[in-house]
């Protein structure tokens, strides 16, 4: 063999092999944790954006106290606390030691000496123009300060701090509260502020993702005389927490709530009104709560102080949880309830795991099933087509409609309460609608209408509210928007739509609010019973409204007729007199009695000044002795303005429809106990109560 061929041999099978095409390895079946799915899609839980992360770090931790407080029916006291965090701290905090800078082209923010002449002239350009505009007299705006370029990786870092005064949470429960997603204590059917278990674990995810720091909670509950303190973050890839610290501290104040502690990636310049205006308007729907928000910085000016305080304390009764109607469950619900039921057999599973099935409903509901099914069939030997049986006839079967008793709106009282607190309207109308239902959840919608105010644009200004949660974002396909701008004839309540200062406030409350798209920020439009109850609900406002605008504008005409009126009656009685007066004169030169021509004249001209003598005679000797003046047929004259304005605003008024008070709903609540000696009478203004 030829040394050259034993060389060409070895190397013709690795050319064959490296064209050979390689087999596919087998399919491996990978896995993501709940925490790795919604870190990789944050945006569907309101984390789209550092300035959208912050605000909605504020809000899930403020709606967390207030569930907290309300369930142990404590008055909410909440602060919350958002820091700017320099650069400089920032490395401080996570072990990072400043460095500066060695090669400056390497950077997003350099600027370049052709770039940096350029800016230079420009700005000495415009301090020339200042000074010769100073020189003349001309006003002269403050020069904008130099704007250095900010580099793309340069982030701002913010700590975020929320205390409250609820119910605590258990000690070894805190770490699988905040560092497992998709745990949580909501999942039952009632009406609650949050539904998914994300929230706070949120924030810790968009923490470990933006910063890599860890969560702090400090927690004591009702009668505890330690505070739990927990530091951790979370394993994205296993959906555990990562406890870096979990001990009892002394509870020497009996402080009892949860202190939240999380540092974030943010930006606070932007979403700053944002923050605000969800602050504001949390106070609006719950004014029994104190809030007190702090934004601090180094830069004094900076500095945010705002304190929201309570104008009431009557809470929302807490939300009851309910069990589930015929009408809104499917398959693989009915089947959870089949595994999870504590009843025996099947006449007891549908009496009390449903609502609305009474026992005499249930077995003509089993009769219906077919011969297969009894009433002491036992539960759990249900088949999956025997499932499929019961849910179709749940589809078609007629049940009644599920009460609103299992709901906490929050009240006329305190809607109304919320909105003179914060906008110090003019005028203000509220409205709570019965229950509704859709797809087989209660509904109520309550709704509240606000002409003028303090700091109120011109124009609709539309609050929205889902179970006492304040909507910010997706306003214009939102049925309450679409409601106010297409369906409501303001002008037929005498309603400015674009000149009017108007509030539109609208809370909905249901143990399942139909939002549209991930982010819950909109309830559609193509509901038809939502549809239908907003619209009815501000139309009862606005009707409300318009009895006292067309009051005040009756009031508004009467004061300028009385104006015109009042302004003739120095002339008036001026003429009239002077002409009594030469009545006097001739009377007195002639000595004789005038004809019963004039006499009737005169006697008009007394009528209307309200003055009644027998004789004429008389009337000559009283402005002869001085006994009638000239202020004195003023004053009778004005008096007889103010009567005519009267009689013609009392007739308009009845030509109107609006000539009694506009009356509300009073209702007397009936006596438990024959010892109680009053008895309390409602009105969504006001409680009464009477004490016999």
């Amino acid at each position: 063999m030829e040394p050259g061929g034993s060389s060409k041999s070895q190397t013709e099978p690795k050319k064959r092999q490296s064209k050979t095409p390689r087999k596919p390895k087998d399919s491996v079946l990978e896995q993501k944790s709940p925490a790795e799915f919604f870190a990789e899609n944050k945006n569907i839980a309101g984390f789209d954006n550092p300035g959208k992360c912050l605000y909605t770090t504020v809000r899930e931790l403020v709606e967390n106290s207030l569930d907290s407080t309300e369930s142990i029916s404590e008055l909410p006291v909440i602060e919350i606390t958002i820091e700017d965090i320099e650069k400089s701290k920032f490395n401080s905090m996570i072990g990072l030691i400043d460095r500066d800078r060695v090669d400056e082209a390497l950077y997003d923010d350099y600027e370049t000496a052709k770039a940096r002449e350029k800016r230079l002239a420009k700005e000495a350009r415009a301090q020339e123009i200042q000074a010769k505009n100073a020189s003349v007299g001309k006003k002269v705006k403050e020069p904008p300060a130099s704007k250095t370029m900010k580099s793309r990786g340069e982030a701002s870092f913010y700590k975020v701090t929320c205390k409250d005064n609820g119910k605590g949470m258990p000690h070894d429960d805190i770490p699988n509260m905040f560092g497992r997603v998709l745990s949580g204590t909501k999942y039952g059917l009632k009406q609650t502020r949050g539904k998914f278990g994300l929230g706070a674990k949120m924030a810790l995810i968009w923490s470990k993702m933006s910063t890599g720091l860890p969560i702090e909670i400090s927690s004591s509950m009702k009668s505890q005389n330690y505070i739990s303190f927990c530091r951790l973050d979370i394993d994205i890839h296993r959906n555990i927490p990562h406890v870096h610290l979990h001990e009892k501290q002394d509870n020497k104040d009996q402080w009892h709530g949860a202190e939240i502690q999380v540092v974030i990636e943010g930006n606070w310049t932007t979403y700053r009104s944002k923050i605000l205006h969800y602050m504001r308007q949390m106070a609006v729907i719950t004014p029994y709560a104190e809030f007190l928000f702090k934004f601090v910085s180094d830069a004094s000016d900076k500095n945010v102080t705002i304190r929201f305080a309570r104008r009431t304390d009557v809470m929302p009764p807490v939300p009851l949880e309910t069990k589930h109607h015929p009408s809104s469950v499917d398959l693989l619900l009915i089947k959870r309830l089949i595994e999870e039921t504590p009843k025996q057999n099947l006449l007891q599973f549908l009496q009390h795991e449903f609502v609305n099935i009474r026992k005499a409903y249930a077995e003509r509901l089993i009769g219906e099933l077919g011969p297969e099914f009894s009433p002491k069939m036992p539960i759990k030997s249900i088949t999956s087509q025997q499932i499929v049986r019961i849910h179709q006839l749940f589809r078609q079967a007629k049940f009644d409609d599920p009460s609103g008793d299992c709901l906490s709106p929050a009240g006329e009282y305190n809607l109304r309460l919320g909105i003179i607190k914060e906008l110090h309207p003019d005028m203000v109308a509220t409205y709570s609608g019965s229950a509704r239902v859709f797809e087989g959840h209660p509904f109520i919608v309550e709704a509240g209408v606000s002409v003028g105010g303090k700091d109120v644009k011109q124009g609709l200004n539309i609050f929205r509210f889902a179970n006492r949660i304040p909507l910010l974002f997706e306003q214009g396909a939102d049925v309450v928007t679409r409601t106010a701008l297409k369906r409501i004839n303001w002008s037929g309540y005498k309603i400015n739509q674009t000149q009017d200062k108007i509030g539109v406030f609208v809370s909905i409350v249901s143990t399942k609010i139909p939002f549209k798209g991930t982010g819950k920020e909109y309830i559609g439009d193509d509901i038809t019973e939502i549809a239908s109850a907003v619209k009815s609900a501000i139309q009862q406002c606005c009707i409300q409204l318009k009895t006292k605008i067309v009051k005040k504008i009756q009031a508004r005409e009467q004061q300028e007729r009385k104006r015109s009126l009042s302004m003739y009656a120095d002339n008036a009685a001026t003429a009239a007199y002077n002409v009594l007066e030469a009545m006097e004169k001739s009377q007195a030169s002639k000595k004789q009695r005038y004809e019963v021509k004039d006499a009737e004249m005169h006697k008009e001209i007394l009528t209307h000044s309200t003055v009644r003598k027998e004789t004429l005679r008389e009337l000559y000797e009283e402005i002869s002795a001085g006994a009638i003046t000239k202020e004195m047929l003023r004053e009778k004259l004005l008096q007889h303005v103010e009567q005519v304005d009267y009689e013609m605003a009392l007739e308009y008024a009845t030509h109107s429809g609006v000539s009694e008070e506009p009356r509300e709903a009073i209702f007397i609540q009936s006596l438990e106990a024959a010892e109680d000696n009053f008895m309390d009478l409602h009105s969504p203004a006001f409680v009464f109560r009477l004490f016999c």
